[in-house]
């Protein structure tokens, strides 16, 4: 049976339990395997998962191509880290700027060749990423496994621009990565067991729990989420209803903790458009056509929370 099937010999299967708790709380350093983790982009995600490595007991090297980026991931994490002392008692007891330390910020891909592990949280585009992958390959010791944060290119694809596509893995965190215990792991066509095994043991040592699904484009979280967001967008471009109605009733109505429209802000309405395009290139499937709308505010630098405004102000 190949790979890519989703059928763990003597593991989980698709949609299992990956990992025994998810805590949150803080690991100390002789509980890792993995000593020291690459992470690759310091937007909002890869600033996440930095911070939850760093809590956890690991070392990372953060790695951007412009050094402001760097520093704002840097006054980010701090400022977390001080909220988070707030609800974790683990964490009031803890030197912050000490955790800190445990992140190295760098422009220098050069510094990710001693690294056990990386994970990769490029922008959805696939001639970034695989730049990056190729980066990677080239620099990354032969056994260090490669980690896709990706939401909706396939990891099959990303795999394919490195000569070790059995040790790429897919790993979509959810933002915010701190808040967030369950991870979406998919595995691709070449993706072998022990590499899945290794996925599955540094999330257990994040604090986290992983479900285990197939890979296809946008995989089940996106695939579902991104066409949910677009028609909402839909609804409000149509004079239907106004973002504030359309999100009280999948919170009121269905229990959602969030709309779709303050999803999609917290997610990014650049990365949304950015996934639907994936998805409507990969499936070529109009259902998958980004709104207008969405087209328009992105265009017009309205992005959600990231610039303080999208269908909700955060001024």
């Amino acid at each position: 049976m190949r790979s890519g099937d989703g059928v763990l010999r003597g593991a989980a299967s698709p949609g299992d339990d990956m990992s025994a708790s998810a805590t949150g709380s803080t690991a100390t350093s002789d509980a890792v395997t993995f000593s020291t983790v690459g992470v690759v982009g310091a937007g909002a995600i890869g600033c996440g998962v930095a911070e939850t490595l760093a809590r956890t007991g690991h070392r990372v090297v953060l790695i951007d191509i412009a050094s402001d980026s760097l520093d704002r991931a840097r006054t980010e994490i701090a400022k977390n880290l001080k909220f988070a002392a707030l609800f974790d008692p683990a964490m009031r007891d803890m030197m912050h700027s000490q955790l800190v330390d445990r992140i190295e910020f760098t422009t220098q891909y050069e510094r990710l060749g001693l690294v056990d592990l990386v994970i990769e949280n490029a922008t959805e585009s696939w001639p970034v990423k695989e730049a990056i992958y190729q980066t990677l390959d080239r620099i990354c010791r032969e056994d260090c496994i490669i980690a896709a944060n990706t939401s909706a290119i396939s990891v099959t694809r990303l795999a394919g621009a490195t000569r070790r596509p059995s040790r790429v893995i897919g790993v979509h965190f959810m933002n915010p990565v701190a808040q967030k215990m369950t991870v979406e792991v998919i595995r691709g066509w070449h993706s072998s067991d022990a590499t899945l095994e290794a996925a599955g043991r540094l999330l257990r040592e994040m604090g986290k729990r992983a479900i285990i699904v197939k890979d296809m484009p946008g995989f089940v979280s996106s695939r579902v989420l991104m066409v949910t967001i677009n028609e909402a967008i839909f609804v409000v471009q149509d004079d239907v209803a106004g973002p504030a109605d359309v999100d009280r009733l999948f919170v009121e109505c269905f229990g959602h903790k969030m709309g779709p429209l303050a999803t999609a802000d917290l997610i990014g309405l650049d990365t949304v458009l950015r996934s639907l395009e994936v998805l409507y290139e990969s499936y070529n499937d109009s259902k998958y056509r980004p709104c207008p709308l969405l087209k328009q505010m992105v265009a017009a630098g309205v992005l959600g929370r990231k610039s303080r405004r999208g269908f909700f102000d955060y001024q």
